[in-house]
């Protein structure tokens, strides 16, 4: 296969899709000449005017509206989703349905960041008069200048593009390639310089494995009451063989009358006793052949530090009793249950 060190296409020869086999040679030159246009944006960007932008949005007492039509529209509508997901006040504005209600939204403490290639997109200048007398910050995001929204903006931000990988200059291809990177740089920007923490972010994502893995505590996914497969030392193993294999857990907890831990019995530990003992096993109780010292946990730790100790050597287990400060038995977590969660 191609490497991505091979000279770039010659960028004044447009590739005709036309007469051109789909190969692996043509494939490489599309992404050679795709690097070579974004390599312009980097090499071209204002640092200075970006900085402007970013703690302009980092300074805002309001909310930080986004707008675009079409493609510019939907990266607009991206951005500001994840601004939402770093805990900044953020929102998408259709330049169109603005204009027919939508703009009532906009109070004089907002900003609103206008994504446009051209900058003359007709949605877009009819809202900016209408936003302007709402007492709105505007900031004009385009790559082609002078352009229409410049001169009525109070902040406007220059994407450097060279020119579009479509091979008739025309299909937003990189303009909006560049307009995602700028955009998501700028939030991983606002991210540093507001100090969210990790646990900042993870409690925006609670449904996500990083949320789950830094929210979901043990207590939130063990089982509890009469979830629990318990038993006393000296009950008869086959006696409490519905309890062992009704519970879904694939153990005894095996527990004093006041419900310390005393031990563990585990499917394994049925199957192994059973073929030392033979019939002999009608004889014995649960607390003849339990663990005596199992892996437990608390209520409070993480479950995904559950996860990591049952996970760890030298034998891995598919449970752990859950007990409080005073060795009580308040709960049992799975390793299935904590699959089950998303972790």
């Amino acid at each position: 296969m191609g490497s991505l060190s091979m000279q770039f296409p010659d960028p004044e020869e447009e590739i005709n899709l036309s007469k051109s086999k789909l190969d692996q040679t043509h494939l490489l030159n599309l992404f050679k000449s795709q690097q070579k246009y974004l390599n312009h944006f980097f090499q071209n960007l204002d640092l200075s005017q970006t900085l402007s932008f970013t703690q302009t949005l980092l300074n805002s007492k309001g909310t930080i509206f986004f707008s675009g039509v079409g493609k510019s529209g939907f990266v607009a509508q991206k951005i500001s989703q994840t601004l939402t997901s770093l805990g900044i006040k953020s929102g998408f504005l259709s330049p169109v349905d603005a204009l027919h209600g939508d703009i009532g939204i906009l109070c004089n403490d907002d900003l609103l960041v206008m994504f446009s290639k051209s900058g003359n997109s007709e949605e877009l200048l009819k809202l900016v008069p209408c936003a302007k007398a709402k007492g709105v910050y505007l900031i004009s995001v385009t790559s082609v200048k002078p352009n229409g929204l410049m001169g009525y903006c109070d902040l406007n931000v220059h994407l450097p593009l060279e020119r579009e990988l479509c091979p008739f200059d025309l299909a937003p291809v990189t303009s909006t390639a560049i307009q995602m990177v700028f955009g998501d740089t700028v939030a991983i920007a606002l991210m540093g310089a507001r100090n969210l923490s990790k646990e900042q972010y993870a409690s925006n994502h609670p449904a996500g494995r990083i949320g789950k893995t830094l929210i979901f505590k043990v207590r939130d996914l063990m089982k509890k009451k009469e979830e629990l497969p318990v038993c006393k030392e000296r009950d008869m193993i086959m006696d409490q063989l519905v309890e062992l294999t009704s519970k879904g857990c694939g153990c005894l907890l095996i527990i004093d009358d006041e419900y310390h831990l005393l031990g563990t019995f585990t499917d394994g530990d049925l199957r192994r006793t059973l073929k030392a003992s033979g019939e002999g096993i009608f004889k014995l109780a649960v607390g003849d052949m339990c663990n005596r010292h199992p892996r437990k946990i608390g209520p409070d730790a993480m479950a995904v530090e559950a996860m990591q100790k049952m996970e760890s050597l030298p034998s891995p287990v598919q449970f752990l009793p859950v007990v409080n400060d005073d060795n009580v038995v308040i709960g049992i977590v799975t390793l299935h249950g904590l699959v089950s969660a998303g972790l």
